[in-house]
């Protein structure tokens, strides 16, 4: 039954992030926002809800290596797995502004969390946690980043003629496919998040271990169906937003809120993922700058390290 139930998953998170991709860049087209905004809020934002749910969870009932586990494994697997095959599918280019505030901004949340959960090297503390004042720190940053995006947002609308009374179906109709794609990545994850973990929980693996794989992995296939989608569909920039946003929010929001209901103590096993996480995310600032995109061979390169650090994590633990 529980590989049923992880089929039904996987079936409703693909069908389910069709309609969303279509309903958000329609309501992008629509209200003449740009889709990177689009792919940076409500794409991104809505895709990480399986993360929120089950970090936030996790830190109130104190599984705190599945809480910090599944955003940190999270990330990697948004970085090298969803724009690596993203970009295998269809080389995403990357915008200027994408290149020189978004991307600086993820790896800079990535930067302030591996020292606000690092307390005995930085604060000289006798263990390390994510404490409440932390969690308000991540919470400030994230409202930089969500007033960052409002401006974006409002400085980048063009003047254009729209009749109001037409546009007002096909406006409906995209919010309406929107919203039912969202409910159907969010309730596909927690089926297969559920279903999957139970499987590994019984074969034996340990917390953290599924934390990072089996967890981070189902939590984030909601990003992995969304931007494949999107880069099938030309939509690079929803693609490239939802992957950047995602990782911006969980660290910032998803962690801030679980570290300010109950703190979270990280075990220093984490850190060596952290630092991975920080250094992949540079590697593809790097395949970004250097072509503004991320093109097929650069995606293999991508794929093909997340690969060789499931082997590390699984020949570690």
């Amino acid at each position: 039954m529980k590989y049923v139930i992880l089929l039904i998953g996987f079936i409703l998170l693909i069908k389910s992030a069709d309609f969303f991709v279509v309903g958000a860049s329609s309501i992008a087209k629509a209200l003449n926002i740009p889709t990177i905004i689009i792919g940076l809020t409500i794409v991104a934002f809505g895709t990480s809800a399986p993360e929120a749910a089950v970090s936030i969870s996790a830190a109130m009932k104190g599984q705190n290596d599945i809480a910090i586990a599944n955003v940190v494994g999270s990330n990697i697997f948004n970085i090298l797995c969803v724009l690596g095959i993203s970009a295998i599918i269809a080389p995403v280019k990357v915008q200027k502004t994408t290149i020189i505030k978004e991307f600086p901004f993820a790896l800079l949340a990535s930067l302030v969390l591996l020292i606000l959960s690092h307390d005995i090297k930085f604060q000289g503390y006798n263990e390390n946690a994510l404490t409440r004042s932390d969690g308000l720190m991540l919470f400030a940053l994230f409202s930089i980043f969500m007033y960052y995006l409002l401006e974006m947002a409002l400085s980048s609308k063009e003047e254009m003629d729209v009749d109001q009374g037409s546009s007002r179906d096909p406006i409906a109709k995209s919010i309406l496919l929107s919203i039912g794609g969202i409910i159907g990545i969010i309730i596909g994850g927690n089926l297969v998040v559920d279903s999957a973990t139970n499987i590994a929980i019984d074969l034996g693996m340990s917390e953290n271990l599924v934390g990072l794989t089996i967890v981070s992995i189902g939590t984030s296939l909601p990003e992995l169906v969304t931007s494949v989608v999107a880069a099938r569909k030309g939509e690079s920039d929803i693609a490239i937003g939802n992957i950047i946003g995602s990782n911006i929010f969980n660290i910032l929001f998803v962690l801030g809120s679980s570290s300010i209901i109950h703190t979270i103590h990280v075990q220093p096993i984490v850190f060596v993922d952290m630092i991975i996480m920080l250094i992949v995310t540079a590697i593809t600032y790097i395949f970004a700058i250097s072509k503004k995109q991320v093109n097929r061979f650069e995606g293999i390169i991508l794929t093909g390290t997340y690969i060789a650090y499931m082997v590390f994590i699984i020949i570690r633990q």
